[in-house]
């Protein structure tokens, strides 16, 4: 361990303080503990946030669950027998359960114990100064920094009736004890569409409705319209450009009425599931009386160092809003907790950021789209790789999807790549460092890529800017 160094202010109980215990927290805490600082942690709900306990630890596995169901009956391979059969959910449930209960225990708990200079409080805390909190059993804790990391949690659109009415988050949703029949889902991002194909293939009559032009609007439109063709084949009633009017609610589940253009139409299920976003949790706890400010959905507003408009108070992960993934989130912790202790030395920096949404073809992206080149000025160049020209998809039988390459056409650097295929966030990594490091389309094509991977793809990618890889044989250099 280092020593501990001079900047960090002493004086208090302790030397830093965190207000959160999931990822981000518990990167800012050992962070902050390496660095030889005595650090408090302050939790009052679960152990672990939003990852572990409730988000995509739990929606993985269900997912990848759902994934080998339908693969039952749907794949491409002659002489191999299909069989069918209902799933059963709490069976699939119990298991999720327990993977969630091994990895709060080995990743938080156990982590816990290892450092000896944090210390756990499990009780909400309010802020009585920005070097101050309130434990609700009344003991204040003073630090010379604190660190807010205090998560978020879903949010629903303010529809007529939604309230009144009731509704499953992705939450309670991944907790229902038995599967519905039907399923409305509203909101059509990465959890919207996640669940909804997940629900699907175990047996559910799912219709996704989204407010916007496409589904996965953040991502590159051709990736966005491919994939609700996808969805659509598989069966999924998907509507994009909607407005949702009202959402009523009998004895025999919900009416969600909605319009497309004019027309005005009903969607009826027996569970109504809304994913329409998440908001920084930053109400109740006394940010309002300590001089820091929010944003305009709540979030803690931050500087390029992490720090809050008081200068005591530091904020990491989905608190300080979009992004919110949880490898950011540690990110983020770690770095928050160490400008905050050692001076504003390093910046929040998400200019290479790899996004992967878990749907089946699963989306991954990274920089910049076509589109977003051209609005700042860089003319790009364009490459859209079909999957039937890869040769590990011919071989899995399944060529759904492509591998789109965005590139400076000044420079040849790769600025951009947003890939829909099986696994294609096992494949983004490449082109993440290609953007973080500047490289250029010939740094790809001259690097080996081995035979039969999908991230043989990336390279095929490469060499359709400039050639016809109908054309070259296997392995062609």
């Amino acid at each position: 361990m280092t020593e501990a160094p001079s900047v960090i202010t002493r004086g208090g109980e302790f030397d830093f303080l965190v207000v959160g215990g999931g990822s981000a927290g518990f990167a800012a805490a050992i962070q902050a503990a390496d660095l030889g600082a005595r650090v408090a942690m302050v939790e009052g709900a679960t152990l672990g946030g939003t990852c572990v306990n409730v988000g995509c630890v739990p929606s993985k596995t269900l997912i990848r669950a759902a994934e080998a169901h339908h693969h039952r009956v749907h794949h491409g391979f002659r002489g191999i027998p299909t069989t069918d059969g209902r799933p059963d959910w709490p069976t699939v449930g119990a298991q999720k359960d327990a993977l969630v209960a091994e990895l709060r225990q080995t990743k938080y708990w156990s982590v816990l114990q290892a450092y000896v200079s944090i210390t756990l409080f499990q009780e909400r805390a309010t802020f009585v100064s920005g070097r101050e909190v309130r434990l609700a059993s009344g003991r204040t804790l003073t630090a010379g920094k604190i660190v807010v990391t205090a998560g978020s949690s879903p949010w629903a659109a303010p529809i007529p009736g939604l309230a009144d009415a009731g509704y499953l988050d992705s939450a309670s949703a991944m907790a229902l004890e038995r599967l519905p029949q039907s399923l409305v889902v509203i909101g059509g991002s990465a959890v919207g569409l996640e669940l909804a194909q997940m629900f699907a293939r175990l047996g559910v009559r799912v219709t996704v409705l989204e407010a916007l032009p496409r589904v996965v609007p953040a991502e590159d439109a051709d990736i966005g319209n491919g994939l609700a063709d996808y969805l659509r084949s598989e069966g999924l009633d998907v509507h994009t450009d909607v407005g949702v009017d009202r959402v009523t609610r009998g004895s025999d589940g919900y009416e969600v009425h909605y319009h497309v253009g004019s027309a005005a139409r009903i969607a009826r299920a027996e569970q109504l599931l809304v994913a329409t976003g998440r908001r920084a949790n930053t109400a109740g706890f006394g940010l309002d009386t300590i001089g820091v400010s929010l944003g305009s959905k709540g979030e803690i507003a931050v500087d390029e160092f992490l720090q809050t408009t008081n200068p005591s108070v530091y904020a990491a992960g989905d608190v300080i809003g979009e992004p919110m993934f949880v490898y950011v989130a540690a990110y983020a912790g770690a770095l928050a907790a160490e400008n905050a202790l050692t001076g504003n030395e390093r910046r929040y920096d998400l200019s290479a950021l790899a996004r992967v949404t878990f749907t089946d073809p699963a989306i991954s992206s990274v920089g910049l789209t076509e589109n977003e080149a051209r609005a700042q000025g860089i003319e790009p160049l364009v490459s859209k790789l079909p999957l039937e020209h890869v040769p590990r998809a011919l071989a899995a039988h399944d060529t759904r999807g492509f591998i789109k390459l965005v590139a400076d056409a000044a420079t040849k650097k790769i600025i951009g790549a947003h890939i829909l295929a099986a696994e294609a966030g096992e494949t983004i990594t490449e082109p993440t460092l290609a953007v973080k490091f500047g490289l250029t389309i010939e740094d790809l094509i001259s690097t080996f890529h081995p035979y039969l991977t999908l991230s043989e793809g990336t390279k095929l990618a490469a060499q359709a800017f400039t050639k016809d890889v109908a054309k070259l044989s296997c392995c062609a250099a």
